[in-house]
């Protein structure tokens, strides 16, 4: 009985892995997961005390669980049926496809993650590059909103920086869910910004199916209760001006949206502008349809030559941050309400219309507030100069730019704009917006005079264009 075994060095190893994994699997991750789980809901009870908007159940349930009432959504079945029944496929081969769809769209938030490390990713980069400042907040924003109503941020789209700019001043507010490009599926990108909430769209694609199954994700998650943000411009602005927007998320929040239930949606016009813009000359060019497509490494190398001509900047002490970001929030305009007065012989309910009918209502109501959104487009020092440089017929002083700036900033006040003027110094927002134009060469000083550089004029038109509607 008591003589020693041999055994194997192969067994012997064999049954020590499983032992080490049978110790790990039924004690140690049990416990690590009791232990992170309990820190996230506790911080998850710290941010909810201070936010306007609480993170709600459905940011919290399982990223599976969605995928699984997405994918096995009554209407998703019957739109994967019918496209099964149309391209003569297996219905298993249409529902992976819908599963498929269901795994890209649906997000996985992470209170941690959106919190501590988005928040601070976004805090650092925002000011890094930019002097951020938050111009106007209507004082209704966000005041008295009841618990059961959903807040979407609908916002103009000028650059990437966005996403960015916007998470981190909305943050002390509520976790936005974003609705993303497709620009950002790229590793490890989506991982973080699916962490975030934020979920992907694929902005031109004709598939019924997906669509099928976007929209029911966005119902699922305005019914719900979730904060989103969203760009109905659909993409970036090419040429500085607000594009007219598009329908397809308005649609899907407000298609199944009930007015006399307890639950409203209410829309958050946003509205940014910045002295500079990162893609300004990317998206111009994009405009010139014979244009060559640049090569992968043109643009690495052009990427790379441009983040270190501003690191030897830096290390000559002659830097400057790229200017003023600034962002304006607007009043609430409640779905319930401006349905109530622009859709009475209806009550308000969009229900029972076929997709054109209930276009036509949609299309004003995103006109509105992308007119509200126009209203509230901060007037930066850049887009100020911009505009007074490319008036002038020919070369001016100082002084007399100054004049003609003073007298454009009047008219802009006249007609309710918002204008942000850095340390409310007029003459040094004037200095400001002629120093950025000058260290990135747009414009030519020769004795005195400046003029705008021929070649760039189209990059001063960008940004003269972002506050030309306010004229």
């Amino acid at each position: 009985m008591g003589e020693p075994v041999a055994v194997p060095l192969w067994l012997l190893a064999a049954l020590a892995a499983f032992a080490l994994w049978s110790l790990l699997d039924r004690l140690l991750i049990p416990s690590g997961r009791w232990f992170l789980r309990r820190r996230l809901n506790r911080l998850i009870e710290r941010v909810n005390q201070r936010l306007d908007i609480e993170i709600k159940p459905f940011q919290l349930t399982r990223r599976q669980v969605l995928i699984d009432r997405l994918v096995y959504d009554p209407q998703v079945v019957a739109a994967a049926n019918e496209h099964a029944r149309a391209g003569n496929l297996p219905r298993e081969a249409a529902m992976a496809e819908v599963q498929r769809y269901a795994r890209e769209i649906v997000p996985t938030f992470n209170a941690y993650i959106y919190f501590r490390v988005g928040y601070s990713i976004a805090r650092a980069v925002a000011r890094f590059l930019y002097r951020v400042r938050l111009g106007f907040a209507d004082q209704r924003t966000l005041a008295g909103v009841a618990p059961n109503t959903t807040v979407v941020f609908v916002m103009n789209h000028r650059s990437n920086m966005d996403y960015v700019l916007v998470a981190f001043l909305a943050a002390e507010r509520t976790a936005l869910s974003y609705a993303v490009g497709e620009w950002a599926r790229i590793w490890p990108l989506q991982q973080l910004i699916r962490a975030m909430g934020a979920y992907f769209v694929r902005r031109n694609s004709n598939s019924p199916v997906y669509r099928r199954v976007l929209e029911r994700y966005v119902h699922m998650a305005t019914e719900a209760g979730v904060a989103q943000a969203m760009y109905p411009e659909g993409g970036l602005t090419r040429d500085g001006r607000l594009r007219e927007p598009k329908l397809g998320l308005f649609d899907y929040m407000l298609k199944s949206f009930d007015p006399k239930g307890g639950n409203d949606i209410v829309f958050v016009p946003v509205a940014l502008n910045y002295d500079r813009v990162l893609e300004d000359r990317t998206l111009l060019r994009s405009l010139d349809r014979e244009a060559r497509r640049r090569s992968t490494w043109f643009v690495l190398s052009t990427t790379m030559g441009f983040w270190l001509g501003q690191l030897g900047l830096m290390l000559r002490g002659r830097w400057f941050r790229f200017g003023y970001a600034c962002v304006n929030f607007g009043g609430l305009v409640s779905a319930r309400d401006w349905l109530a007065r622009n859709a009475a012989p209806l009550g308000g309910d969009l229900r029972g219309l076929d997709k054109e009918q209930r276009f036509e209502i949609i299309g004003r109501l995103a006109h509105d507030v992308m007119g509200e959104i126009a209203r509230l487009v901060p007037v930066l020092p850049v887009s100020l100069i911009a505009t007074v440089l490319l008036e002038a017929e020919q070369p001016i002083d100082e002084l007399e730019l100054k004049a003609r700036a003073a007298r454009l900033m009047g008219h802009f006040e006249e007609r309710g704009a918002k204008i942000y003027v850095p340390r409310g110094d007029r003459d040094y927002a004037f200095h400001v917006g002629l120093r950025m134009l000058a260290l990135r060469r747009l414009v030519a000083e020769s004795d005195g005079l400046y003029a705008v550089v021929a070649a760039d004029r189209p990059v001063l038109a960008y940004y003269a264009n972002a506050i030309a509607h306010l004229r």
